[in-house]
């Protein structure tokens, strides 16, 4: 049941609230040592009170096949003959030919019919259903597959490697904390099947979930997670006095929402260790990362993008359009062009395509004194520029411009914005992300007229 005394607490996130199977269907190869591990973090005299209990599902044969990424030489021709006998396509399947003709498909297409878009052949018995947040509208169910799920967190693995780090299971921490910071989220731990049956958690840093004095710290401190992932605004928790000094990881991972070069390089200085910033969506799993601040490189797994403009036609090499996506990892929702609702411009770095100037959501335009549209991208550079950790820039329907930043160096922002816009801004210092705004805050917002 909620909290009787909570008028806004959801009965979904009642600890145990929802209980649909047994720990031998969660962790089928689960031993003995495995459950001891896993028994310690679930019973840590400082955890929090889980909400759910859940596990991998995977079997032996599972365990292996997520460990081995798919192969990616001419998995599109492939993907594209997969998606052509999907419902969605049965009627214009004989039109479709190389990936140019295909119609581009809209996140309204999937919450109209997504099982439109599952193989009809599809193994459902390896299905578990995802959310999709529905931060610009109401939350898309996803089908996902339990082994490609387990085989993205290798990718992560993968990653880490690349950066000249070697994560591999450590009986004494847990393996991998996924931290959130809202005010009611899922929470559980649970066994990595596929590595070494390690332990993972997924954590709400909220103070609301740690009561006593110390809690939070306390048991993340006696975990000292490996890798470390979530978004700015849980990340940021992390420079608190009290975690910042004894945390040890390996690495970080940031995702879900634009993560500011001054917080990167809080990060990396804080904790001596990569900040991979991971962009991608549910639906179409990770789609390219960053190292370094810079462009986000295509991952070479199963993930083709292109650039479109508002007709879907391609924009011209290096220039800004939307980024479609024709994803193939998951084997219950073969999408193809793929429409994300978010900006850039495809480059190319070192040999590989990367996107750059990457927005999220709408590229949102700012009405300035003189009538020009002044794209968001170009108040990101002189925020950055200004040290903000984050921000929540937004424009009134009058053209009235204001600006509330995390850190940095307010006068020289508002100096930057101001002539940037030709016309005053009002920039209010708050003390962290969070007073942005819980969950995944729009950074830009413009209602002026032609915007």
């Amino acid at each position: 049941m909620p909290d009787p005394d909570d008028p806004l607490a959801l009965a979904e996130y009642a600890p145990g609230g929802t209980v649909a199977l047994t720990d031998a269907e969660r962790w089928p190869t689960l031993d003995v040592a495995g459950a001891a591990r896993l028994d310690t973090v679930q019973r840590h005299p400082l955890a929090p009170a889980w909400v759910h209990r859940t596990g991998d599902r995977l079997t032996a044969d599972g365990v292996a096949r997520a460990q081995r990424a798919l192969p990616v030489t001419g998995w599109l021709a492939e993907h594209l003959a997969i998606a052509r006998r999907l419902p969605a396509y049965r009627r214009v399947a004989d039109t479709l030919g190389e990936l140019g003709t295909w119609p581009t498909v809209t996140r309204e297409d999937l919450l109209e019919n997504v099982s439109a878009f599952v193989p009809l052949d599809a193994d459902l018995d390896r299905m578990i259903e995802g959310s999709s947040s529905g931060t610009t509208g109401r939350a898309l169910q996803i089908p996902d597959d339990i082994e490609e799920v387990a085989r993205s967190f290798h990718l992560l693995v993968t990653l880490v490697a690349e950066q000249g780090i070697d994560w591999r299971p450590d009986p004494a921490r847990m393996a991998l904390a996924y931290l959130v910071h809202q005010r009611q989220a899922f929470t559980y731990t649970s066994s990595i099947s596929s590595f070494g049956q390690s332990t993972m958690a997924r954590l709400n840093l909220h103070p609301s979930q740690w009561p006593a004095p110390g809690q939070r710290a306390g048991f993340l401190l006696d975990q000292q997670p490996q890798v470390i992932t979530g978004n700015p605004t849980s990340l940021a928790e992390l420079l608190h006095p009290d975690l910042v000094a004894d945390l040890r990881p390996l690495a970080l991972f940031s995702g879900a929402m634009a993560l500011s070069l001054a917080l990167r390089r809080d990060l990396e200085a804080a904790f001596g260790c990569p900040v991979i910033d991971v962009y991608g969506l549910h639906e179409t799993r990770p789609i390219a990362a960053s190292t370094d601040g810079g462009p986000f490189v295509i991952l070479d797994r199963r993930v083709h993008v292109e650039v479109l403009d508002g007709s879907g036609h391609p924009v011209a090499p290096g220039e800004r359009g939307e980024i479609v996506v024709t994803a193939g990892e998951n084997p219950l929702l073969p999408l193809v062009r793929y429409r994300t609702g978010d900006f850039g411009r495809l480059v190319d770095v070192a040999g590989r395509p990367a996107l750059a100037d990457l927005e999220g959501r709408e590229a949102t335009r700012f009405l300035a004194l003189d009538s020009s549209l002044v794209p968001c991208v170009d108040l990101t550079q002189q925020l950055q520029a200004g040290g903000a950790r984050g921000w929540a820039v937004r424009q009134g329907v009058d053209g009235s411009v204001t600006a509330t930043v995390v850190g940095g160096a307010t006068g020289q922002i508002g100096t930057a914005l101001r002539r940037l816009l030709a016309q005053p801004v009002t920039v209010t210092a708050v003390p962290t992300l969070l007073d942005l705004g819980e969950g995944k805050p729009r950074r830009y917002e413009s209602e002026a007229p032609g915007t």
